[in-house]
């Protein structure tokens, strides 16, 4: 089973979600144990490792874990939003982190 070496957040600190990537990835980093890494736009490292558009162009912010094995996984590309709040659903979001890593076999 692999394990995380380091939590990496791609950030645009003038994105509206910007806040809420922030305290998620302290948040895995605090969980796990593991260095936490911000990146502010980089967009070598998005558009390598991340989720991309229909044009190929990766966005931000997203989250990703480093892997004792080389792997970059993004384990957020978008925060969901609650149905009936329409508001960000950071519980939600956690879920779809752990679901992700948990997929990937790597320990939590």
């Amino acid at each position: 089973m692999a394990k995380i070496v380091r939590v990496v957040l791609d950030d645009a600190s003038h994105h509206p979600q910007h806040k809420e990537f922030n305290e998620l990835a302290k948040w895995l980093s605090e969980r796990l144990k593991v260095e936490l890494k911000i990146l502010e736009e980089d967009y070598i490292y998005v558009n390598e490792y991340g989720e991309k558009d229909e044009f190929g162009f990766g966005w931000l912010p997203q989250l990703f874990v480093e892997v004792d094995d080389g792997r970059v996984i993004p384990v957020l590309t978008k925060i969901p939003f609650n149905p009936s709040t329409l508001k960000p659903d950071l519980d939600e979001a956690k879920r779809q982190i752990e679901k992700i890593l948990k997929e990937n076999n790597i320990m939590i």
